[in-house]
This record gives C-alpha cells, sequence and structure tokens, in this order.
C-alpha cells in the first residue's frame, strides 16, 4: 500500500524542520553568554588570568555580538539569511576550537570576540527565516517557541557546561561548544531555505558603521564601568563615543532616503514597549544570574553542576508557558500580558530579596518560579511586537533589535545590578575586615568567595569572618534585587500606559489591499464598534504619516480625501503611521480606517488609538 502526503502535511513537515534548526543554531549563540561563567575559575589556575581579563572573556563575546548583530540583520535581508548564518556558524565554531587551545589569557579573549563576531551573523538568521518562512497564522507560535529557547538556552548552556566540569576541564567545554556548532552547521544547511529580499533590503553603509561604534561602545563603557569604575578611561571614554556615535546613528537614519533601521518606529507602541520589555527583561535576567548563582554555590554550597541544576525549573516554566503566551495575548492582549509578565519578574525578585544566609533551597525556588513564569509572559508578546512591526523584507534588522535589546539589557543588569551588589556587600563586611592585615581584608571586601576562602584558612578565628561574609552577601543581594523589582515594575506601568491594547495580526500585503475584505476583516482594517470620534489623516506623499484623533461627537469621517487634507477639531493624540496613506471610512456598525503604502516606502504601519474605552488598530506590511 503506498501513502502519499498531502502537500500540506509537506509544508507543516518543512516548517517543523526550519523551527528545529533555527532554535539549534539560537541556543547556540545563547548558551555561550552564560555558561563560560562556570568555567571562569578553571581557566583563571590554567591561564593566570587577571579579574579584568576574566571580565572580557566573558563580555568580549557580548561586546562583539551587541555591536555587529544589527549590521548583520540588515546584510542577511540583502544576501540571504541562512548564507550569512552559515558562515557565522563556521566562524563560530573554528573560534571556539582555537579558545580550546588558547594559551593566554589575550589569546582567549580574542577567540571570544570572533566567536561573538559569528554569532552576530548566526542570531538575526534564526528569527528572521522563522518569521519569513511561517505564514502570518501560524508566525506566533513560532516566534514563542523562539521565544522560549531564547530565554531557557542561557539555563541549558550551563547546565551542559556544569556537566562537562564534572569530569574535564574548562578547554572540554569549548570543544563541546564548537561540536555544536558542527551540528547547527548541518541542521542549517538540509532543514532550512535561504529566504531574502534583495531588491527590498538596504544596504545603509553609514547606518552600518555608526550603529556598531555606538553600541559597541556603549556595551563597553557599561562593562569597563562595573569593572573599574565608572570614572575609569575606558568606562567615560566608551559611553561618551557610544552615545554620540548613537546619536549621529539616529540624525543620520532621520536624514536618509532608505534607513537601515528607522528609529521613529521606536515611537509605535508595539515596537517600543516590546523593545523596552526585552531590554528590562534581560536586565532582570542576568543580574539575577551574576547574584543567584552565586548565592547557590557559595551560601548552599552548591558545585557547578549542582548550581546549574537548580536553575533548570526556571526552563521547564518558561518552555510550556511561551506556547501559552501566543493565546493569552489574543485573548486579553499584549498590553496585559507585557504588563503581567513584567511584573512577575519583580514578584519574583521580590522574594529573592528575603533571601538571607539561613536560607534554604526551596525559598530560593519560590521565587525563581514566579520569575520563569514572568519571563514566559514577557519575552514572546515582546518579540512578536517588535517582528510583526517590520515589513518581510526587513525581518533581519526585527530580528536584530531583538537581539540588541537582549544584550543591552544582559549587559546593564550585570553592570547595575552587579555595581548594587558589590557595593552593598563591601559596605556590609568591611566593619569585621578593620582588625585584619590591609591586603587580607581588600580579598575579603572585594568578593565573597575570597572572603569565605580566606575564612577556611583562618581556623576556629575564620568563623566569625564567614558570618560575617555570608550576612554582607545578603544585604548586597538585597540591594541589587530591590533595584530590579524598582526597574521591571517602572517597565511595567510604562507598558500598561503604552502597549497595544488588543493583538495585532501580520498581514499579508496582498490581502491588505484597497478593495478586498469586508471591513471587520483582521486584514488591513480594524472596525470601531461605536462611539464618539472623528479619524483623519495628515502628510505630504512619501512624509510618514500622523493619524489625529478627535472627540468631537458622532460618528464622522473626517480627512478620507488626499494626504494633506486636515479636517480635525480638538485632536487628542497624535501617534505616527509610518508609510501610510489612510482614509476613514462609514460602515453600517462603525467607523474603520483603510490603508495602503505610500510609493517608495517598505515600512509596517501600526496605530492603537485609543478614545474612551474604544481603540483602533491599523497596519498594513508596506
Amino acid at each position: 500500500m503506498t501513502t502519499t502526503v498531502r502537500p500540506a502535511q509537506e509544508q507543516e513537515a518543512g516548517r517543523t524542520g526550519v523551527l528545529f534548526s533555527m532554535c539549534l543554531a539560537l541556543v547556540l549563540v545563547v548558551a555561550s553568554v552564560s555558561s563560560v561563567n562556570l568555567a571562569l575559575t578553571g581557566i583563571s589556575i590554567d591561564l593566570g588570568t587577571s579579574s579584568s581579563q576574566l571580565t572580557w572573556v566573558a563580555d568580549g563575546y557580548t561586546v562583539a555580538l551587541a555591536a555587529l548583530v544589527l549590521p548583520f540583520g540588515a546584510l542577511g535581508d540583502r544576501i540571504g539569511r541562512r548564507r550569512l548564518l552559515l558562515v557565522g556558524t563556521v566562524v563560530f565554531g573554528l573560534a571556539a576550537l582555537g579558545a580550546a587551545a588558547a594559551q593566554s589569557p589575550q589569546a582567549l579573549i580574542g577567540c571570544r570576540v570572533l566567536m561573538g563576531l559569528g554569532a552576530a551573523m548566526v542570531m538575526p538568521g534564526t528569527l528572521s527565516t522563522i518569521t519569513a518562512v511561517f505564514p502570518p497564522d501560524e508566525r506566533a507560535r513560532a516566534v514563542s517557541v523562539w521565544a522560549g529557547f531564547a530565554t531557557s538556552g542561557a539555563v541549558l548552556g550551563m547546565l551542559g557546561c556544569g556537566l562537562i566540569l564534572e569530569w574535564s576541564s574548562w578547554r572540554a567545554t569549548f570543544v563541546a561548544t564548537a561540536v555544536l556548532a558542527g551540528a547547527a552547521l548541518v541542521a542549517a544547511l538540509l532543514l532550512a531555505p535561504d529566504t531574502s529580499d534583495p531588491e527590498d533590503a538596504v544596504i545603509d553603509a553609514p547606518g552600518f558603521v555608526l550603529s556598531a561604534l555606538g553600541i559597541g561602545a556603549l556595551i563597553f563603557g557599561i562593562v569597563d564601568g562595573a569593572e573599574a569604575g565608572w570614572t575609569s578611561i575606558g568606562a567615560v571614554g566608551g559611553l561618551a563615543v557610544g552615545l554620540g556615535a548613537l546619536a549621529a546613528f539616529v540624525r543620520w537614519e532621520l536624514r536618509t532616503r532608505r534607513p537601515m533601521l528607522d528609529v521613529r518606529l521606536f515611537a509605535l507602541r508595539g515596537f517600543g514597549t516590546g523593545t523596552l520589555a526585552l531590554t528590562v527583561q534581560f536586565l532582570c535576567l542576568f543580574g539575577f544570574f551574576l547574584v543567584g548563582l552565586q548565592f547557590v554555590q557559595l551560601i548552599l554550597g552548591y558545585s557547578a553542576l549542582k548550581s546549574a541544576v537548580c536553575l533548570l525549573p526556571m526552563a521547564l516554566i518558561v518552555m510550556p508557558m511561551s506556547r501559552v503566551a501566543p493565546h493569552l495575548v489574543e485573548r486579553f492582549g499584549p498590553r496585559a500580558v507585557m504588563t503581567t509578565g513584567l511584573l512577575g519578574l519583580a514578584g519574583g525578585l521580590a522574594i529573592m530579596t528575603r533571601l538571607d544566609d539561613t536560607s534554604s533551597y526551596g525559598h530560593f525556588l519560590g521565587g525563581l518560579a514566579v520569575f520563569g513564569l514572568g519571563m514566559a509572559l514577557t519575552s514572546t508578546p515582546a518579540t512578536t511586537a517588535i517582528v510583526t512591526s517590520l515589513p518581510k523584507a526587513k525581518q533581519g534588522v526585527a530580528s536584530a533589535v531583538n537581539d540588541v535589546s537582549r544584550e543591552i539589557g544582559s549587559a546593564l543588569g550585570i553592570a547595575i545590578l552587579g555595581s548594587l551588589f558589590n557595593s552593598g556587600y563591601r559596605s556590609a563586611v568591611s566593619p569585621a575586615t578593620s582588625a585584619l592585615p590591609a591586603e587580607a581584608g581588600h580579598a575579603i571586601e572585594e568578593s565573597a568567595g575570597a572572603g569565605l576562602a580566606a575564612a577556611s584558612h583562618m581556623g576556629s578565628g575564620g568563623q566569625p569572618i564567614a558570618d560575617a561574609v555570608r550576612h554582607a552577601f545578603a544585604e548586597g543581594l538585597h540591594d541589587a534585587m530591590t533595584a530590579g523589582v524598582v526597574i521591571a515594575v517602572l517597565a511595567a506601568a510604562v507598558t500598561f500606559w503604552r502597549a497595544p491594547r488588543r493583538a495585532l495580526v501580520a498581514l499579508d500585503p496582498a490581502e491588505a489591499a484597497l478593495g478586498g475584505p469586508p471591513l471587520d476583516d483582521e486584514l488591513g482594517r480594524t472596525r470601531i464598534e461605536g462611539g464618539d470620534h472623528d479619524l483623519g489623516d495628515v502628510g505630504d506623499e512619501g512624509d510618514p504619516v500622523g493619524l489625529l484623533v478627535g472627540a468631537v461627537g458622532g460618528h464622522r469621517a473626517v480627512g478620507d480625501g488626499p494626504p494633506g487634507d486636515l479636517g480635525l477639531a480638538r485632536p487628542v493624540g497624535l501617534l505616527p503611521l509610518l508609510g501610510v496613506d489612510g482614509r476613514a471610512v462609514q460602515g453600517e456598525a462603525g467607523v474603520a480606517l483603510e490603508v495602503r503604502p505610500l510609493a517608495g516606502l517598505g515600512h509596517r504601519a501600526e496605530a492603537e488609538l485609543a478614545v474612551g474605552e474604544l481603540a483602533l488598530d491599523a497596519r498594513d506590511a508596506g
């Protein structure tokens, strides 16, 4: 008997293969951010690295990845996303092998920077390939899987690294990374198509250079400030160069006719709040990793492997809940889900503020579970909001904005929460070190690990020092986690105020054309049921179009002539509609907005305009 596979089944199987291969490549990149932290002790002993060198072993990768991911995202849109991903995977794997063979701190740092270069080629292609391959009705769920691995990959990386370190050296962790890169290369080659949009993608050389310089210098300054102090030359210079280059980037992108990233997109509710939510999410995550891992290792006394296993429940919560999040967004809207997620992050960190030197793993697990739930509810809707704000031709850029948000958040979390932890610990432990020799006291004040190690060599006299170190650790942890709570709550407040209230679907340009489906169809137009309002458009051909809403009474459509016509009284709000020509039309049960792309522009337009309890979401795929 012969079984014939239907084309639809073949397409579904093909998309599943694409999702698998892209998530495998994603885990390769994300795991390498976090896993190296467990190997730093062995690296320090073997290569004799200083504290500053260890910082750059970990963060050289992050700086290169964050600096280059946006330009490479745009380049992948032009030359082919899989093609660039494959090149990046080869660079990444070879650099990992070089790191395994490194004989000096400088060589290892150089290899980590090259790994970051390869990762910047790989990462934007993972999400952009998924959004290009999956149809609109399946895209949110595919993105939810990607978002789950983007979060859980860090925990999986630490778990894998911990397993290897139980039986081998730090060098074996880099060999294993190279093997994983080979597997990701084969999977992408066999399972993923090479998607691109060469006609619509933009090669913006000044934008490439300015964005790479600005983001790279900014991350460098943040990392150096956390390590050497905020008045150091590296920190001040890096922050100054970074902010200056980013200001120049914004100015250039606003003036050029074909920008790599139209910065006005950040004024869109979904794009702006999605970027904010991801940045804060990873700020909290990596700040938590920095302090939480030390808690389970130093206070609970767990090994590297057991410490990684302790974090596994978070991944077990994030993965399934990330799949549930799109359903919640469909029912309650992105505003409610993202706000709840950010409050979940705050709640988990608030539980962590109660940890002290007598706390058990059960207490830690309670905070971890709430934190993981918040991660899942934040990541998926935030990621979806960003990628659906840009057209198909710029999905590499959309993915890169996701990635940059994560990397900037990670660096800020380590810098801000890490600095607060260190200052809180140092202030609390210093009274106990006043009677010790200056060198010993300084070592104890610099690191809780060094403090416990020093106390263990003091015999019975070391117990008061050990108690003081544990108490001081709890003080520093409280300060860091409290700051995380405040930041997450503030982000939740902004999200509640600005995020779209209703879920927006990705549109097919052909279906979104004027004269298509009826007014209440999701594609291109959304009905406002009842209410008192005027809708209108204003702007010249080729310029951003502003949509004004005025509460003036009645169902009247104003401004339905050509762009430039304006007939509104008492405007109460202005939001940008990039690259669309809109006209308000009267329907039987309300007013809707029809949109179409303006000539020469390829932006996706989004607006969520509220009058009282009413809202209008209008988008065009461009």
